[in-house]
């Protein structure tokens, strides 16, 4: 049975393009949003990184568990989920968004490394807006990385807009 680093291979190459094109953003680069009510910069990597610490602690990654103590405030919603509190972590600094990559960029690791195909087939349950669901870990998996796909598009267009090249 193939290991999911096998099945997802190319996912740890986008985190280490992730880090490269945070690590040397400034305080106002990282400040700059493209228009008053979007998101800026640092809080778009921001946003990336507790959403995959909230979403791979509702399947029990390995892991997972260290890495979501170190959330500063998490919120229950009226479902019962719990989502970590995005403005609970700073969003200005370059080496604290690159810390909460590499934090929330572990317990992935140890997932492509320990977990095979059998377990993405596992459900949990989850309620959204008041209807329950069998959720299978592939789902999450998923959800994850097309949302870092989707949010890392947005990142070097933001980025572009600077005039910042983050192609390294």
């Amino acid at each position: 049975m193939h290991k999911l680093a096998k099945i997802f291979e190319g996912w740890n190459g986008y985190q280490t393009s992730l880090l490269h094109a945070v690590t040397p953003l400034t305080t106002e680069q990282l400040s700059w949003r493209p228009a008053p009510d979007r998101r800026s910069v640092g809080e778009l990597i921001r946003h990336m990184s507790l959403g995959r610490i909230t979403w791979f602690s509702r399947i029990g990654v390995p892991g997972i568990d260290v890495i979501a103590h170190r959330v500063p405030r998490w919120h229950t919603d009226g479902d019962g989920a719990q989502h970590a509190v995005e403005e609970s972590v700073l969003c200005d600094q370059a080496v604290v968004l690159a810390e909460w990559l590499t934090l929330s960029w572990q317990p992935i690791q140890r997932m492509l490394d320990e977990w095979n195909v059998d377990d993405l087939f596992q459900t949990y349950p989850h309620r959204f807006r008041g209807v329950d669901y069998e959720i299978s870990r592939q789902w999450t998996v998923w959800r994850i990385m097309s949302h870092d796909m989707h949010h890392g598009g947005q990142l070097a267009m933001m980025l572009a807009m600077q005039g910042v090249d983050a192609s390294n």
